[in-house]
């Protein structure tokens, strides 16, 4: 089982990822239990207006979410999810059922770590 979590533009599957995880308004969770979607549901971004360091990280993961799938993210932020057990991915910002079935089936394309994720100008940046 594994809990996905989406920063995401809209409230549902049908949604387009956001390129920016800390400043999205939505949140989408998706629950996926042997190789199926089981459960979905959409929180609401308590820090779409701002948010220190850690806010969104700690959010995400008091919700319970094993990764966490962006457009994009800062180093800073993609440390605290590490520290607090949360993955963090980043990939082309499309509809979130296909990076849904993207991940199901082992091909997500664009999950990125840390330091790929820097290195092709995704995060590092601490000015945003």
């Amino acid at each position: 089982m594994a809990v996905l979590a989406f920063a995401s533009l809209g409230t549902d599957l049908e949604s387009d990822l956001s390129p920016h995880f800390g400043r999205c308004p939505y949140y989408v969770f998706v629950e996926i239990v042997d190789d199926k979607i089981k459960d979905v549901w959409m929180k609401r971004s308590p820090f779409y207006e701002g948010h220190g360091p850690g806010d969104v990280p700690q959010f995400i993961a008091k919700l319970g979410a094993d990764v966490i799938i962006s457009g994009g993210m800062g180093g800073r932020a993609i440390d605290w999810f590490r520290q607090l057990g949360v993955t963090p991915l980043t990939t082309q910002p499309r509809r979130i059922k296909d990076i849904v079935d993207d991940f199901i089936s082992g091909r997500l394309e664009g999950a990125e770590s840390c330091k790929e994720s820097i290195e092709h100008g995704h995060g590092g940046h601490s000015h945003h």
